[in-house]
């Protein structure tokens, strides 16, 4: 039987690098928890310096990702906003980027997922590792 709504926070530990971190089985996990069947799962990271992706992990797309976001926004004195590490100011600019949620349809209780996708957090804030996730379905 399916809930009409249903929300659980993550608490994720990302550490001292800039990090992809995998959701996919938490996802999922809440999903099954939930009796979910059909709806929409709504994932939120309500942090300034971090945003949710969609994409292939583990063939080096996650590397990538991180690699295009230091050449879109490099760690440097350039930005206006300068409390934190140096180049802080770039994490802020990150959810302009990689948005800090992403909507995915459930059907039968499963993520329509495409084959190789993966729900991912983007985290490249070294100075802030403890992170929450919101997961909320709607069915």
């Amino acid at each position: 039987m399916s809930h009409a709504f249903a929300t659980s926070v993550l608490h994720i530990t990302t550490g001292s690098t800039e990090t992809v971190t995998d959701l996919t089985h938490d996802c999922e996990q809440f999903l099954v928890r939930t009796a979910a069947r059909d709806g929409l799962l709504n994932i939120f990271v309500p942090h300034a310096t971090a945003g949710i992706a969609i994409l292939e992990i583990g063939s080096g797309s996650d590397e990538d990702l991180l690699a295009t976001l230091h050449t879109l926004l490099p760690a440097d004195e350039r930005w206006q906003h300068r409390h934190g590490t140096p180049g802080h100011g770039r994490d802020h600019v990150l959810p302009a980027l990689v948005p800090p949620h992403a909507t995915l349809p459930v059907i039968g209780g499963r993520l329509e997922l495409g084959t190789w996708q993966s729900v991912c957090l983007v985290d490249t804030n070294i100075s802030n590792d403890n992170r929450k996730v919101r997961l909320s379905f709607l069915g």
